[in-house]
Parts: structure tokens; C-alpha cells; sequence
């Protein structure tokens, strides 16, 4: 049965994170942000020094990473105390102190890559000849100096850094709207009681098996980001703009090609991608067409798109059962991760139930010097034992970067960061497949699968291609409107899902409700890495021991190479069709495993 809400001192400590083992007490940690404080403040005096000499640039740079790693250990912390209660207002004021000490780190460092790039290439090769543990800092070197010229004057870039306050006037506009402004009213639920619509429940209503339900929640949606629509469009025409301006001032060919250079991935990937979304329509198409059967509909709509195929299957699962399922499903992957995840998942890594106060959602974080986190609000479902699979895939990919990598290269590029998780969900969802019998459940794990294909892949590359056709309008001197943008994002809805959905009128304006296009390029990312966790995930369950050896060590590598060359040296070329081809026949095999079990 589903865990009861309990206080935050009622709950079990061994379901519980154990904090203590990043600081074992709140005065310890207290002493170490009054520490940093005061490094902080002294580092701005390398800003004349830094690279006056190769023993100062390495001193610098050392410093520089002490001070950044006992800061992200600070701040991990205090968010995740607060996190695990948000009532309690000492945590929360613990979470605001270091955030403004972050801020400070920020502003006091912020002339360490400008002095590094302003450096001549000779001297800066000399340097690293000269003192041998600036070797460390070698691909650190090398991305800032590929950089170089997009790189402007110190007063060029003061002037860009105080533009920064303005810039994010588009998303903070978009997110008071979105979050505090918008009001969508109450609604019938399924059982005909009034309740109030929000972002938060919308899903669990377009998945409810009462149609009139969906239609309601969905017309009521959108009936009120349309009441706001040309202060939106207006806000989204800014935030493009925003883009393009940046774009050109650091003389970039594109806004496609400066959101992209920060992790040095090529447009090709990007083009990539839509081409194959495009060629593989069809197969989106079969899938609608299967839904619209299923469902027994003579139209399927728009709103028909999330409601469930299998909902009478016996989805309980607690969470002793997910944690044995999890490592029985993970055990292709050899028993070094299997141990790493057993013992995580055993020793004060997951913080499990829900309590009162406690953050919703799921998450991984952690900070070098410790060991992951994982937070959780764990419902007896396969849902969350799909969690667990997702989020401790990111911890053990914390958790073998930290082993084998420094401080400086510790972190994952947005492209790579949701490889590891979302291929330990295709492991575990091929383990069930392979054991699940039952025709009902088989049907909802399959569905299952094919909707983490159609949200994943497709639906963010059609967020991406939009995007791409706003950003490139304005390049040309095109302006955004309600109306041409409604009418762009109408067509690739058709595109998209084809001839067997009912375009409602409505879904035309949900490009106005997207929060990522605040943050342009950033969605493609989501399609990408999940073709490349699929195609990882096949090579892992079909290729044998070579498949799994480099696997694991792309999982130690954390940043110290571009996310582009990580993937190629695990077996995945992003460039190339290969991957996409390997995805979408997985994709295709289930939809053939679907449309035959509705034969029987």
C-alpha cells in the first residue's frame, strides 16, 4: 500500500538520505561558508596577477577549484535540507545564504577566463611546459582558447555582463505570467467533484479515461494562455530577439550555432536529428493510427493523446520489490556497477517516501568529496520504480566520474547528462518486457515505452524545429506574432502527428505555454539523448562484453572532452544516422509487438 504522509521526524531513517556524511553538522557547515566568504573576497587580487607567471596561473587556478568544490558541498546541503522539509524556515534561510555566496563567487571570479583567453597562445603553451601541473587544465585551455573569438574587450564584455540583467526580462516576464499570474479555474474530476485546474494536475487529467475530463481540462488550459496570448507572443518576439542580439555581438553566424559552440557540438547534430524525425513521421503516424484504435474512437483528438490503453493493469510495485527489479534488470552492465548501485541504494543515498514539506518530483545531486543523492517521492507504482532506474542512473554516473576524474572535470554537459538515466530505464523496461506475462500489463509496460519515444524523441525535436524556424525568422527580419507563430506551430503539429488527429484549434497555441523556449536550443537535447541512451542500451543488451566496457568508461569521463567526442568514444556518433536508424527500430519493433497483441 501507498505510504502515508508522515512529518519529516516520523519518517524511517533507513528511507532517509543521510546528510551528515557531507557535514556532520549544521555549525560544521556553517563554519565552512563563513570560510569561503572570506576566500572569496581575497581572490580578486589574481585578477592583475593570474597570469603573470606560470606558478601563479597554476596557484590561481588551484585556489580557484578548492573554493568552487567546497562551495558546491555547501550549497548541495543546505538546498537538500531544505528540500526534505520546506517548512522548517532554518533550512530555508540556510539554502538563501548560500546562494548569496554563490553570487559572490560569480562576481569575484568572473575575470579568470577573460584574463586566461586575453593570454597569447605561445605564452600560454610555454606555461603549461614549463609547470607541469597546469597539464591538468589542458582541455580547460583548450575550450577557452577555441572560444577566443567570440571572446570581446574587457569593457566589450562589462557592457554584455550588465546587458545580462536585461536579457532575462523575456523568461522572468513569461515565468509570472506562467506561474503567478495565470489562473485556469476549477473543473469536474472524474468522480464529478469541482476542483481547481493547474499546471501541476493538468497531466493527471489528460490521462484520466473520461474523455469529457480530458476535453474539459484541455479547453480550459487553453482558453486561459489565450486570453494572454499577445502579451506572450509579444514576451517570446523578445526573448528571440534577446538571442540574436548575443548571437551577433559575439559574432556568431547563427543563435543556433553559439548555443551549440558552448559544448563545441556540430549544427550537423542538430540537422541531423530533424532530418530523421522526418524520416521517421511514419512510424508516429502508425502509432496515432494504433491509439486512435485502441481507444475506440471514430476522431482522436488532440486531448486523446495521454489517455491510458491499460488501465485496469496491477501496477503495485513497493519499493523493496523496485530496488530488486532495478538491479536484476541493471545486471548486464556487469557486477561493479550492480555493486555500486546496491550499496547506494542501502547506505543514505535515497531519500525515499514523501513527507509533509518535502519537495515533489524526483532528482539526483551531490557534490565531489561526497557520494550522489537521490530524491524521491516513492508511490508503490511501476512509475516510480521507473524513477528509481532513472535517478540512480545519474548518481552512479556522479558516482564514477567522482572515482576517476578531478574537481574540474566532475560535472556533465547538459548533451550527456541523461544518457546514463534513460538507458537504465530501456534496461530495466527490456528486463520486464522479458518477464512480464501478463497481456494487460505487457500492454501498459509497451504503451509505456511508446510514449517515452513520442515525449522524448519526437515531440521535443518538434519543439526544437519551431525554435529553429522562430530564431531564424528574426535572423531574416521576420517579426513573431500570435498569429504566425500559431499558424508555424499548427503545420508541424500536422506534420507531425498526420492525418488520423483532429488538429484542435486550441493546440495551436500551446508553443505559448512551453517554458524551455526561454532558453533557446536547450530542448533538442532531450531527443538526442535519448536516441543515444537507446542506442547505447541495444549495443549494451546485444553487443557483449566491448559494448559494456565502453560504456562504463564513458561513465567516468564527466566533462574532460566534449559531449560530442564522450559518445563517439562509447559507440555513438551523433553525426551520423546510425544512432536514430538503431532508436526508431526499437521504436518500430514495439509498435509491431502492440498492433499484434490487438490481433489476439
Amino acid at each position: 500500500m501507498a505510504q502515508a504522509i508522515k512529518h519529516r521526524s516520523d519518517q524511517d531513517p533507513k528511507n532517509c538520505w543521510r546528510l551528515e556524511d557531507l557535514f556532520a553538522t549544521d555549525a560544521l557547515w556553517e563554519e565552512t561558508l563563513h570560510t569561503l566568504q572570506k576566500e572569496i573576497a581575497a581572490f580578486s587580487h589574481w585578477e592583475s596577477t593570474a597570469t603573470a607567471s606560470a606558478k601563479n596561473l597554476l596557484q590561481c587556478l588551484t585556489e580557484n577549484d578548492s573554493i568552487a568544490m567546497r562551495l558546491d558541498q555547501a550549497t548541495v546541503y543546505a538546498n537538500m535540507k531544505s528540500h526534505q522539509d520546506s517548512q522548517n524556515p532554518q533550512w530555508q534561510a540556510m539554502a538563501n545564504q548560500a546562494q548569496m555566496v554563490v553570487i559572490a563567487y560569480m562576481e569575484h571570479t568572473a575575470f579568470l577566463p577573460v584574463v586566461i583567453s586575453a593570454l597569447p597562445e605561445e605564452t600560454l603553451a610555454a606555461y603549461q611546459t614549463e609547470e607541469p601541473g597546469l597539464a591538468l587544465y589542458h582541455h580547460f585551455f583548450d575550450d577557452l582558447l577555441r572560444k577566443k573569438t567570440h571572446v570581446l574587450s574587457l569593457p566589450e564584455e562589462a557592457l554584455l555582463a550588465k546587458a545580462e540583467d536585461i536579457a532575462t526580462a523575456p523568461d522572468d516576464i513569461f515565468s509570472m505570467i506562467n506561474n503567478a499570474d495565470i489562473r485556469f479555474g476549477q473543473i469536474p474530476d472524474d468522480s464529478g467533484a469541482m476542483v481547481t485546474l493547474t499546471k501541476g494536475n493538468y497531466t493527471s487529467f489528460m490521462e484520466s479515461p473520461n474523455r469529457t475530463v480530458r476535453r474539459t481540462a484541455f479547453e480550459t488550459l487553453y482558453d486561459a494562455y489565450l486570453k494572454q496570448k499577445n502579451t506572450i507572443a509579444a514576451t517570446y518576439y523578445a526573448s528571440v530577439k534577446k538571442d540574436v542580439f548575443f548571437a551577433r555581438a559575439r559574432k556568431y553566424d547563427s543563435c543556433l550555432a553559439m548555443a551549440l559552440d558552448d559544448d563545441h557540438i556540430p549544427t550537423q547534430v542538430y540537422d541531423t536529428l530533424i532530418a530523421s524525425v522526418h524520416k521517421y513521421l511514419p512510424l508516429m503516424h502508425r502509432y496515432v493510427a494504433l491509439r486512435k484504435k485502441i481507444l475506440g474512437l471514430s476522431e482522436l483528438h488532440m486531448y486523446d493523446l495521454y489517455a491510458p490503453l491499460a488501465s485496469d493493469a496491477d501496477l503495485f510495485v513497493d519499493y523493496p520489490t523496485a530496488k530488486k527489479n532495478v538491479a536484476k534488470a541493471l545486471s548486464p552492465l556487469g557486477e561493479t556497477y550492480v555493486n555500486a548501485l546496491k550499496h547506494g541504494m542501502e547506505n543514505g543515498w535515497i531519500d525515499v517516501y514523501e513527507n509533509e514539506g518535502k519537495r515533489g518530483g524526483a532528482y539526483s545531486w551531490g557534490a565531489f568529496g561526497g557520494h550522489p543523492y537521490v530524491l524521491m517521492n516513492y508511490a508503490d507504482n511501476i512509475n516510480s520504480m521507473f524513477t528509481l532506474a532513472h535517478e540512480m542512473g545519474h548518481a552512479l554516473h556522479s558516482y564514477f566520474t567522482w572515482q576517476k576524474q578531478p574537481y574540474l572535470y566532475s560535472g556533465h554537459k547538459i548533451f550527456v547528462a541523461e544518457v546514463a538515466s534513460t538507458c537504465n530505464e530501456a534496461l530495466l523496461m527490456a528486463y520486464l518486457l522479458k518477464t512480464t506475462t501478463d497481456r494487460t500489463a505487457r500492454i501498459y509496460l509497451i504503451n509505456y515505452f511508446l510514449e517515452q519515444f513520442k515525449g522524448t524523441f519526437f515531440r521535443q525535436a518538434m519543439f526544437a524545429e519551431f525554435e529553429h524556424k522562430a530564431h531564424t525568422m528574426v535572423e531574416q527580419g521576420q517579426p513573431l506574432t500570435c498569429e504566425n507563430l500559431s499558424a508555424m506551430y499548427r503545420q508541424l503539429n500536422h506534420q507531425y502527428f498526420g492525418d488520423g488527429i483532429v488538429l484542435d484549434d486550441r493546440i495551436d497555441f500551446e508553443w505559448a505555454r512551453i517554458p524551455h523556449f526561454y532558453n533557446a536550443y536547450y530542448v533538442y537535447q532531450y531527443a538526442t539523448g535519448y536516441t543515444a541512451a537507446i542506442a547505447l542500451s541495444q549495443g549494451i543488451l546485444q553487443g557483449g562484453a566491448e559494448n559494456v566496457e565502453n560504456y562504463l568508461r564513458f561513465l567516468t569521463r564527466g566533462c574532460s572532452a566534449y559531449s560530442i567526442d564522450l559518445l563517439k568514444d562509447a559507440g555513438v556518433d551523433l553525426t551520423s544516422q546510425a544512432p536514430f536508424d538503431d532508436a526508431m527500430a526499437v521504436f518500430s519493433n514495439l509498435l509491431d509487438q502492440m498492433e499484434e497483441m490487438q490481433k489476439n
